[in-house]
This record gives C-alpha cells, sequence and structure tokens, in this order.
C-alpha cells in the first residue's frame, strides 16, 4: 500500500506494516515536550495513570520558557512544581533558566529530535519538528501525562495535503512569508487535521531554518503537522547538532493526497498577516500607512540567528523610529551568545532597540512587551489573534524579520525589499 511519509511514519511508531488516513492507532513516543504552562497540569494528572515514575527520564523534555525569568508569582509557582517534578523524576532534558530557550528552538539545537521520530508536545507549535522529517504534533496536558506515563499516545491518521515547491525565494523574501502567504491561499482551516507535505525540488533552496518556520506555523493553518523530506541540508543539521541516528521515510510516488498545491517560490513577496487572523495576508507594500508602536523579533518561529542577522542587515547603521519600542528576543542561550559574539547586539543598541533574555514573553501576551490599547505591533511570532499580545483593543501583523526591522526604522509597515 502507497503512504505519505507521515503515515510511513506512524505506521513505523505503531509497528504495523501500513496505515491509512482516518485509522485509529497507539504509536510508540520518542519525545514527549511541557513547558512551564501546560506541565503542571499534566504533572497533577500523571499519578491517575497508576505510574510510580516517568516511562523513560530521558525521552521528556520540560521547558519553562513562556514566563521565564519568573514574571510574577504565579509564574515562580508553576516553575517550581516542574522543578520539584524534574529532580523527583530525575529528568535528563530540563532546562533552568541560563540554559533555557523558547522550547522549539531549544530542542533541535540541542539534538533532541531526528528524522523519523514520533513527537507530542503540550503546546501547539510543537509542529516545527516537521523540519526535521520527524511527526511531532501539539497535544493537550492530559494526552502529555498519558505520554509521560506509558510512552505511547493515541493519534487518528491524518489525511495529507502536498505543497509542490519550486524555484527559491528572493533575497530578504523568506520561509516566514511563503508561509504567510500558503495561509493566505487556504485559511486557518485549509488544513485541518491534515499534514502538510511540503516536496518538490524547491525544498532544497530552503535553509534549515526558513524550513522550521513553515513547519511552525502549520497549526495555524489548522494542521496536525507540517512535514518536509529529509535531504542533505536535514542530515547536516542533524550531525551538526548531535542528534541521534535518523530514520529517513519518503513517500511513495504514488501516494494518494486531498490536495495538491504548484508554488512557485520566486512569485513570493514579503507579506504581512493583519489582524485578527494568519490567514489576512497582505503584500507589506500594501502597508505603507499602518503607523506602529512596537516591533518584536524573536519567538519558537524566527528568533534563530539567522532572523537576527536579518534583522541586522536592515538595522545597520539605522535607527528606530522616533517614539517605536524594539525588541529584540533571542531563542535560545546559544543564539544569545552567538548573536553577541558576532556584534549584532552592538547594531541592535546602537539602533535603539532592547534585548531580551529567551522568553516567549510578549508572544503570548505574557510579559516584555505587552500591548496597551490601540497600540500596533510588527512581529515576527506566529499568532496575531484578539488580545493575543496585549488589550483587546491592540493590534498584531506578523511579518519576518526583514520586514520588521524594516517596519522599525520607518515606523510603519514597509517592505524590506524597498530598503
Amino acid at each position: 500500500m502507497a503512504m505519505t511519509i507521515t503515515e510511513k511514519i506512524l505506521a513505523a511508531g505503531a509497528h504495523e506494516p501500513s496505515v491509512h488516513p482516518g485509522q485509529l492507532i497507539m504509536a510508540d513516543l520518542s519525545l514527549v515536550l511541557g513547558n512551564d504552562i501546560t506541565s503542571p497540569v499534566a504533572i497533577k494528572e500523571l499519578p491517575k495513570f497508576g505510574k510510580d515514575k516517568v516511562f523513560d527520564k530521558d525521552r521528556i523534555a520540560l521547558v519553562p520558557d513562556h514566563f521565564t525569568p519568573n514574571k510574577d508569582i504565579k509564574a515562580a509557582e508553576q516553575c517550581a512544581c516542574v522543578r520539584a517534578f524534574a529532580e523527583k523524576e530525575n529528568i535528563t532534558n530540563y532546562f533552568e533558566v541560563g540554559e533555557v530557550g523558547v522550547e522549539h528552538a531549544l530542542l533541535p539545537e540541542k539534538g533532541l529530535v531526528t528524522a523519523g521520530d514520533i513527537v507530542i508536545g503540550a503546546d501547539s507549535h510543537t509542529c516545527t519538528y516537521g523540519a526535521l522529517g520527524a511527526f511531532s504534533t501539539g497535544v493537550g496536558s492530559t494526552d502529555m501525562a498519558a505520554g509521560m506515563a506509558i510512552g505511547k499516545a493515541w493519534f487518528k491518521v491524518p489525511s495529507s495535503i502536498k505543497f509542490n515547491l519550486h524555484g527559491a525565494l528572493r533575497p530578504r523574501v523568506t520561509g516566514k512569508d511563503l508561509i504567510l502567504t500558503i495561509i493566505g491561499m487556504i485559511g486557518v482551516d485549509g488544513a485541518l487535521y491534515k499534514a502538510m507535505e511540503f516536496a518538490g525540488e524547491g525544498v532544497s533552496s530552503l535553509s534549515m531554518d526558513d524550513r522550521f518556520t513553515v513547519s511552525n506555523m502549520a497549526i495555524e493553518a489548522g494542521a496536525k503537522c507540517g512535514i518536509f523530506p529529509v535531504d542533505d541540508k536535514t542530515l547536516g543539521y542533524l550531525k551538526e547538532h548531535g542528534a541521534k541516528e535518523p530514520k529517513i521515510f519518503s513517500s511513495d510516488p504514488d501516494a494518494e493526497y486531498e490536495k495538491v498545491y504548484e508554488i512557485d517560490l520566486g512569485t513570493i513577496s514579503p507579506t504581512v498577516a493583519y489582524p485578527h487572523l494568519p490567514e489576512n495576508a497582505h503584500d507589506a507594500k500594501e502597508g505603507r500607512d499602518i503607523r506602529i508602536d512596537q516591533v518584536v523579533i524573536g519567538s519558537c518561529t524566527n528568533g534563530r540567528l539567522s532572523d537576527l542577522r536579518a534583522a541586522a542587515e536592515i538595522l545597520k547603521g539605522r535607527h528606530v523610529a522616533k517614539g517605536l519600542r524594539a525588541l529584540i528576543i533571542p531563542a535560545t542561550p546559544r543564539v544569545w551568545r552567538e548573536a553577541m559574539d558576532e556584534g549584532l547586539f552592538s547594531i541592535f543598541t546602537d539602533a535603539g532597540c532592547v534585548i531580551s533574555p529567551p522568553t516567549c514573553g510578549p508572544c503570548l501576551g505574557g510579559y516584555m512587551g505587552i500591548l496597551s490599547r490601540g497600540e500596533r505591533c510588527v512581529s515576527t511570532t506566529n499568532r496575531n489573534f484578539v488580545g493575543r499580545m496585549g488589550h483587546p483593543e491592540s493590534e498584531v501583523y506578523l511579518a519576518s524579520p526583514y520586514t520588521a526591522a524594516a517596519s522599525a526604522v520607518t515606523g510603519y509597515i514597509t517592505d524590506p525589499e524597498d530598503f
């Protein structure tokens, strides 16, 4: 039976010769992930499974990244719960402040996910690891508890939608522009509980960071996962980051897809998603009259070193607009250190930006950049729902680091190709 890459990974995890869309399976888990918001709920549910210990202390990752360093007493108590559990269970991959980063940037960087893995995380953007040829998806805290207890999870095998990519992106056009364009095409429910599979010769032109960004935002189209084939770039990344031996799967030529889209990467332009949905995609050139108050460059979507380099390319020798706040949030301590060593911090501070420690912070309206009534923010994060970054009457515009940095300089939404 012909299968897609997603179906093959799930079949292997379920120890079945084949699976088909809609089939219910129980599959072995390679990794179970939680953060400081979702893990305490799972920890409290764990005793209900009648287990004295977690299934495998090496295959659980606890990443307190949302409200750390602790922003208030409640955040401190949440983190204390996770810390105590990690100590009690001797969790190998628990990351304390000083080594913690935004989870979906940190785990690949640490080599904790490889091709062919099945990963669940109590965070919707766990789909990021599809960039590595893994099946990874977000779940609720109760499913996380079950995963920690028995190392397995129930799945309904998703059907797949294929996006054949051709050509290459133009300079200053990124994976963020690509995925915003796709979500604009198909809508926020256009891939509901589907696997978004990215294929075609154009894949090879995308950097790994571009692929992480695209997979990260698959959930914004409602997808169960967003997955790329494994190629030399993937294998090079896995080797560089010390990941375990990959299990490489590829889709059969005659595998069935619900839909197939053909996308010429050369036609993608700098794109901005206007409030209040990621599907509200517009060409960046359309926003030149939209005045903004804040820019955020960071998150699990665009807080990697290449993202900071892109922002620095625009900001070097320039200054943010008067009265505008520009926040730079490196996604991990390694990114923070490398950006500092490269001199990017000097560029940012000379330009009038503020640099944060690694945190999710403003992405979910947590802290480090909350918006007041009527304020507008151009952000490299992944969601722009009502009240996402603060006051329900504020507005968030999603964009790439190039577009965000260009907008910071002018004070208006700006096409980076104009610089």
